[in-house]
C-alpha cells in the first residue's frame, strides 16, 4: 500500500531555468518472488509507471519493474518557460492512482 506522494518542485523560476523535480512515495514494491510465513507466494504488486505532465504535456514518463526498490524515489530536471501545473501520476499494479498537483509561476 502507498502513501500520499511527497514532491519537491519549486514555486517559482525564472524564465529558462533549469529546476529539479523530486519525487518520493512510499511503497513496499513487492516482487512476487517472496513467501510469507506459511511459505505461500506474495503476490506481485508493484508500481509500474510513473507519468509527469506539465500543462497536460507529458513532460517524463518511466516504467519500473520489480527490481525497484521500495519507497521509490525519482527526480529529473525541466526547463521552466512558462507558468502551469505539474500532475504526477504513480500508477499500481492492481489499478490504483496516486496523483500530487504542484503550481509554479514562471517570471
Amino acid at each position: 500500500m502507498a502513501s500520499q506522494p511527497r514532491v519537491r518542485i519549486p514555486a517559482q523560476a525564472k524564465p529558462g531555468e533549469i529546476i529539479e523535480i523530486k519525487t518520493l512515495i512510499s511503497h513496499d514494491m513487492e516482487s512476487g518472488q517472496r513467501k510469507d510465513s506459511a511459505g505461500k507466494p506474495i503476490p506481485r504488486k508493484i508500481i509500474n509507471t510513473f507519468t509527469a505532465k506539465f500543462n497536460d504535456k507529458v513532460i517524463f514518463e518511466a516504467t519500473w519493474y520489480p527490481a525497484v526498490s521500495a519507497n521509490p524515489y525519482q527526480s529529473f530536471f525541466f526547463k521552466a518557460t512558462e507558468s502551469g501545473e505539474f500532475v504526477l501520476v504513480w500508477k499500481d499494479d492492481d489499478g490504483s492512482e496516486y496523483v500530487a498537483k504542484n503550481k509554479i509561476t514562471v517570471g
